[in-house]
């Protein structure tokens, strides 16, 4: 029986096969990756690598073993998310593996933003599957913000979030959760509302950036479609954009602000403020 993680050379993936290994011995860890290339450093660490392309059935077949725990993390394509899981779902239930463990959005059934629909539609195919499940809803990651800082820094923060507060917390705080849930016992049939301890605005972004920076950076709320339009202009694909702009909506309506306290509480330590994620971005 091994832990298996998809898209294990993705950012989220590296980050959850590096707590893994941190937790459990390297031969428990498979990493299912589409470039067996790709994934020369974590066979370097004594994870077995196997094949698996969410648009290739026929690799997913041969991906999973009876008893193995695996990870699902949700593709990033767009308009294919759906049938993609789907097809690992199948893949599991007919390999009989233990439990699949899913990387959802915060709120889950209760979502109701666009992004949400792909993944409202993965756990109920996973219920439907009759496997073994932990739902990690996760909220927004605070590197969709900070990895934009040089942009940032030159041309302010702009967003069409108004005062809505947005509960981020990092990647590595996500991926501790996910090695948390995936190496212990008691989260079958679970599902984790995941978010930062503390949120914060847009306008308390910029002034915190502003603040370690020392320069300053405006905030810019703008309306939807002047989001969308600064989006595209700036090579994001219309359909992405829309999608990102309705986020922000969300935000404004409260719905990516947090949840409780499942992070902290499953990774045992507070999660990383906004500030140090700034903070760290600011010295790359």
């Amino acid at each position: 029986m091994s832990i298996v993680v998809t898209a294990a050379t993705g950012q989220l993936g590296q980050l959850v096969i590096d707590e893994l290994l941190h937790r459990v011995p390297a031969d428990q860890v498979v990493a299912a990756v589409r470039n067996a290339d790709k994934a020369a450093a974590l066979a370097d660490r004594g994870v077995e690598i196997r094949i698996a392309d969410y648009n290739d059935p026929a690799t997913l077949a041969t991906a999973f073993r009876a008893g193995d725990t695996v990870l699902l993390i949700s593709s990033s394509e767009i308009g294919n998310r759906i049938a993609q899981h789907q097809a690992v779902v199948d893949a599991a239930k007919e390999a009989g593996v233990a439990r699949i463990v899913y990387t959802g959005v915060l709120g889950g059934p209760e979502a109701d933003f666009d992004l949400a629909t792909d993944h409202k539609a993965t756990e109920q195919a996973i219920l439907d599957s009759g496997l073994t499940y932990t739902f990690l809803r996760n909220g927004w990651y605070s590197e969709m913000y900070t990895q934009q800082v040089a942009v940032q820094l030159e041309h302010g923060v702009v967003g069409a979030t108004g005062d809505g507060r947005i509960g981020s917390a990092t990647r590595r705080d996500f991926a501790a959760a996910a090695a948390a849930v995936l190496t212990g016992e008691g989260h079958e049939k679970q599902a984790y509302e995941l978010n930062g301890d503390t949120s914060w605005t847009l306008a308390e972004y910029a002034a915190e950036l502003s603040k370690q920076s020392g320069k300053e950076v405006a905030h810019n709320n703008v309306p939807a479609e002047v989001l969308l339009g600064i989006l595209t202009g700036a090579g994001v694909p219309e359909p992405m954009a829309r999608i990102l702009v309705d986020v922000d909506a969300a935000i404004e309506r409260g719905l990516l602000a947090g949840r409780g306290s499942d992070l902290s509480r499953l990774i045992g330590r507070p999660t990383t403020p906004i500030a140090d994620s700034i903070a760290a971005a600011l010295q790359q």
